[in-house]
């Protein structure tokens, strides 16, 4: 079983760039087990989906976040790399890193990001 891991900085500024990266363990990010995704969920509100991450590593952005942001990989390190540029408080929320693929979709846990000045 495929198991994802986010890490990266809590709070942040407004205007800065936020990076969090997904430790995949379990299988490699270069095989073909589904879309390697990013999502959030801000207080009270539903999940918002940002992009994936193929295992060719091609990508793809959702329309409303794609001027803001990059999904990236390290496959030596077998990790994947959201950064989101000039973030604001309506940033804030819990990121997930996710593998979406059928039968094999996993979550990580989730991580929480706040962005306050």
């Amino acid at each position: 079983q495929v198991q994802l891991q986010e890490s990266g900085p809590g709070l942040l500024k407004p205007s800065q760039t936020l990076s969090l990266t997904c430790t995949v363990s379990g299988g490699s990010i270069t095989n073909n087990y589904g879309y390697w995704s990013w999502i959030r969920q801000p207080p009270g509100k539903g999940l918002e989906w940002f992009g994936y991450l193929a295992y060719s590593g091609n990508t793809y952005y959702s329309p409303s976040l794609k001027s803001r942001t990059s999904i990236s990989r390290d496959t030596s390190k077998n990790q994947f790399t959201l950064q989101l540029s000039s973030v604001t408080p309506e940033d804030t929320a819990v990121y997930y890193c996710v593998l979406i693929g059928g039968r094999l979709t996993s979550w990580g846990q989730g991580t929480q990001v706040t962005v306050s000045s």
